[in-house]
């Protein structure tokens, strides 16, 4: 071996370190200055846990939070439920027009979301006639969040191989149950993953949200940069770190999840094989 491909696997790891620490990093230092006890959210005075204690009496910041999690389920609850059915209608079935559909989903992806957010208030303003709330908002998430969920389920879904429901339906499997216990279980990584995904994506939207938004319907990043007009401060460190905390529980969580659906898929096609 020579000594240039020797040296080769330190430089990678190095490359490795440098790119992580370029990315968490800020991430790293928005904790540590959450924790800071002087006023200034940028100079370190000493450790202090007071900006966490004044969040729990700050009742603006409280209802910001509620919305954003009321926003979030709620969105990630329908557009996993109609992202997954488009998912499945577009890699299962055979129909015209798919090859459009396809496209018009990824156009959804790449549209920049101050275009979506103004076509949004016209429709519900101009031709819903619908005043700007809390249900607009979830509708705008819901809009936005679909098109995540059908990129993540259909390529789960592009490599499923349906030998598994013929072998199921020679076994006496209605279709039915063939999807209920092949089909679903394989999906369900992909479907989980594009749930968190889009949780992950309505938890801190900002542009789109701020059109669709009415009284009472302000969310925690609306709360967070509406915030940032009278500096950075330790208390908005604090909030956001909170809102990453909560990010990570509830992707763990959703991994955890994800793993036992891959289990419970592979089982079913040892299961499948072995009948």
């Amino acid at each position: 071996m020579s000594t240039k491909s020797a040296l080769r696997p330190r430089y990678l790891k190095l490359h490795a370190a440098l790119v992580f620490a370029f990315l968490f990093a800020p991430i790293v230092v928005l904790v540590v200055f959450s924790f800071n006890k002087a006023k200034s959210g940028t100079s370190w005075s000493g450790f202090s846990t007071r900006w966490y204690s004044s969040l729990a009496h700050n009742h603006d910041a409280l209802q910001a939070f509620r919305n954003t999690l009321k926003v979030a389920f709620i969105a990630t609850l329908f557009a996993t439920v109609i992202g997954t059915l488009a998912a499945f209608a577009l890699t299962r079935f055979r129909f015209r027009g798919r090859s459009a559909y396809s496209t018009l989903i990824f156009i959804s992806l790449v549209m920049p979301e101050i275009v979506m957010g103004i076509s949004l208030t016209a429709f519900f303003r101009r031709f819903a006639h619908v005043d700007l709330s809390i249900r607009t908002v979830i509708a705008a998430h819901i809009t936005f969040c679909i098109a995540f969920v059908v990129v993540v389920v259909k390529a789960r879904l592009t490599a499923f191989d349906n030998r598994l429901v013929e072998a199921a339906a020679d076994l006496g499997a209605t279709p039915f149950q063939a999807f209920l216990r092949v089909v679903l279980p394989l999906a369900a990584p992909g479907i989980f993953a594009g749930a968190m995904l889009a949780f992950t994506i309505s938890l801190d939207d900002v542009v789109i949200t701020s059109f669709t938004a009415g009284p009472g319907s302000t969310t925690l990043p609306l709360y967070i940069f509406g915030q940032l007009r009278f500096g950075v401060s330790p208390s908005i460190n604090a909030l956001s770190t909170i809102v990453l905390l909560s990010s990570l529980v509830l992707l763990a969580i959703g991994g955890y999840f994800s793993v036992r659906a891959a289990r419970r898929g592979a089982g079913a096609i040892d299961a499948t094989a072995l009948g």
